[in-house]
């Protein structure tokens, strides 16, 4: 039986998967954008979303926490200090799933993970951009 078992095997085994997953969730607070696959954009988000929350909290076992997932120490600083603040009246939902067709090599479904910015910010950028 399966009862209570979170997450997707993604064809790999445990130490695989885990590692994997940590090298993405550094490359995305990096690059703040990641392209893969559907099944594995689904995975990252989950791992970001905590991430996020721990940046959020901000004590220094919520940043331990953090260290041991995140592979560079300056990432963790980024999401402590950047990221953090970015999204500190936002509940939850810091990262969008966007949909992008099928990969040539072997037609797997692809999508774009990436922070949502916030929607107050672009609102005025578009209203200045506009009375110039």
């Amino acid at each position: 039986m399966r009862h209570g078992k979170a997450g997707c095997k993604l064809g790999r085994t445990s130490s695989h998967r885990t590692a994997m997953l940590r090298n993405m969730v550094t490359s995305f607070i990096e690059h703040e954008s990641i392209r893969t696959t559907d099944s594995k954009a689904k995975e990252l988000k989950k791992v970001a979303e905590k991430m996020v929350t721990l940046g959020k909290r901000g004590d220094l076992h919520a940043r331990r926490q953090a260290l041991a997932y995140v592979r560079t120490t300056s990432m963790v600083a980024k999401l402590f200090d950047e990221l953090s603040t970015r999204y500190r009246d936002r509940a939850g939902g810091y990262t969008r799933i966007v949909k992008i067709g099928f990969r040539n090599g072997d037609n797997a479904p692809e999508s774009i993970v990436e922070f949502v910015k916030d929607a107050e910010k672009e609102k005025t950028k578009k209203k200045a951009a506009s009375a110039k």
